[in-house]
């Protein structure tokens, strides 16, 4: 609903006229109107004083995302998008003039966190667009009237949404996409985009999912399973790999569900994808239901002893309780999961699996917590979500007769406590192994790397290491980490086929020889825009 002062406006393609600057000559005009502050003078500060705010694509722009790997790269698409129009992408919230807030609707807390950054934005006067499955799923909340919103399948539009929330305007757009009635995976992939790590690209191959979980709000946001043309996904993880990238995470709410509304299926798509990865580059599958990958764990152990993909699945159980597992919907028992989890151990060897578990589900006795503590304590899974149930508004779970908020609590501490009763990496001190160094540690002490397992390594922080496969001697190990010491007769190799991107620069299509000779002809055109001029376009105007 509008604000008291603004108009709603239910879609904006009849607000952009003939006379309103294109993307690119928006870019292009950039440097007359805000100056870079290269050169510190006069004459820039002048022009910098006498440009006109109210412009849109002359702001800085801070976005925030909460949530799953699948937001974090709709998230590196919109700051693309926004950066390639001219906005100018800022980490300091408070140098802001507008804020892109996407939101995760998992939990409880996460949409806490959403609601507060709202309300901190408002405060201090900041403009708003919302993004991402909270207001996708639920855009009449009262906490949302007046805002603007970009749906989740509607990221390649996020240009004309801020453009219009910087002119005051309130506009949402949330509609499906579709070709011919079918409902397509989401915005095109080819979209410029700013990667948060220049050397991972995160690939989302398919929206939504066939399950009905009564918990899961994200249904109401990501909707049934759409899945992306495979030949569209081998070319975005040719481009990318093309861009310096050398690890590639494959996400969506459900991978193992990958297809099957377009009469293929995931390992049809990986053994493509493989085809494209680069000696020394790696890939990560993301996480897959039980029920679905069922059909296909002799392919998926084939898969996962390629030596180009991390031997690495997530598998979320959710309770080892049949009872529960009904209650939730989730369309498997837990021999089912243990199936899957015995056959892989089994094929392939040191295969990390991964899984999440909820504590407290409305129902769940004594007797199926049990089971679930049972099960972890078979398995000693070395990577473990737990989490408390929190009862999400309009979900069939949230009309259930509630666990008592205390026991809730007393589950997730036991859960936590046997967790961290073991240590999952102890028998791999003294191992020699090749890693892959892709990121800085939290206190900026070391740098991350992840064997063939994706167990975490540390390593000494060496410039020469970054975007590297080294080899190294495991020394130490912690409850969620290995300590690696370079081996020192070996050298590192270089996974990148290019050279990686700098941080916070725009990715986008990789230029053609028929248009690097068209940019050739014109050089300021190919500065202000070096992923070319027509992909900008589009991603800007695509309706």
């Amino acid at each position: 609903m509008p604000s008291a002062c603004d108009s709603l406006i239910d879609d904006i393609e009849d607000m952009v006229s003939s006379s309103d600057p294109t993307p690119h000559e928006r870019q292009s005009a950039r440097k007359s109107i805000i100056p870079r502050s290269r050169k510190k003078n006069a004459l820039l500060s002048h022009e910098e004083l006498q440009a006109d705010s109210l412009i849109p694509g002359t702001q800085k722009i801070w976005m925030k995302t909460w949530g799953c790997s699948h937001n974090n790269s709709d998230g590196e698409y919109m700051a693309g998008q926004l950066a390639a129009s001219g906005y100018m992408m800022t980490d300091d919230p408070s140098d802001a003039d507008l804020w892109v807030l996407n939101s995760c609707t998992v939990k409880n807390p996460a949409e806490d966190h959403f609601r507060n950054s709202i309300k901190k934005a408002q405060d201090q006067q900041k403009k708003v667009v919302l993004a991402g499955c909270v207001p996708q799923a639920q855009p009449r909340m009262d906490y949302l009237k007046g805002l603007s919103i970009i749906g989740v399948q509607q990221i390649d539009r996020v240009v004309e949404v801020v453009d219009e929330a910087v002119k005051g305007h309130s506009v949402r757009l949330l509609g499906q996409k579709k070709d011919g009635g079918r409902r397509l995976g989401g915005a095109r992939l080819d979209l410029p985009k700013i990667r948060k790590n220049p050397l991972i690209e995160i690939i989302s191959i398919n929206t939504g999912c066939l399950n009905a979980c009564t918990y899961c709000k994200t249904k109401h946001a990501r909707g049934d399973l759409a899945s992306y043309p495979i030949e569209e996904l081998v070319e975005r993880a040719s481009q990318s790999f093309r861009e310096g990238v050398c690890e590639i995470w494959l996400t969506s709410e459900d991978t193992g569900a990958y297809g099957r509304d377009i009469g293929t299926d995931l390992p049809t798509l990986l053994w493509r994808l493989v085809q494209e990865i680069p000696e020394g580059a790696m890939l990560r599958l993301g996480m897959t239901n039980p029920p679905y990958i069922l059909e296909h764990l002799e392919e998926m152990a084939k898969i996962l002893n390629h030596p180009r993909v991390y031997a690495f699945l997530h598998v979320p159980v959710q309770s080892a309780s049949d009872s529960v597992l009904m209650d939730m919907k989730r369309e498997y028992c837990i021999d089912d999961f243990k199936k899957v989890v015995d056959y892989l151990k089994e094929r392939v060897p040191g295969v990390t699996i991964a899984t999440d578990l909820i504590c407290g589900f409305p129902g769940e006795t004594e007797k199926d917590f049990q089971e679930t503590v049972d099960l972890v304590t078979l398995y000693r899974f070395p990577s473990l979500f737990i989490n408390q149930f929190y009862p999400r508004p309009g979900t069939p779970a949230a009309r259930m007769e509630q666990v008592p908020a205390h026991v809730k609590k007393q589950r997730t501490k036991e859960l936590s406590q046997l967790f961290h009763s073991y240590n999952p990496y102890d028998h791999k001190v003294g191992e020699r192994q090749h890693v892959l160094v892709t990121e800085e540690s939290f206190d900026a002490q070391y740098y991350v790397s992840h064997n063939k397992f994706y167990e975490q390594v540390l390593v000494p922080k060496r410039a020469a290491f970054k975007g590297k496969m080294i080899e190294v001697d495991i020394y130490e190990a912690g409850k969620h980490f290995l300590k690696g010491r370079p081996v020192e007769d070996s050298k590192p190799f270089t996974a990148s086929i290019a050279k990686p991107l700098q941080k916070g620069e725009v990715s986008g299509l990789i230029q053609t020889s028929a248009r690097t000779t068209l940019l050739k002809k014109d050089i300021l055109l190919h500065e202000a825009s070096p992923w070319g001029w027509n992909s900008v376009k589009d991603a800007a105007r695509r309706g």
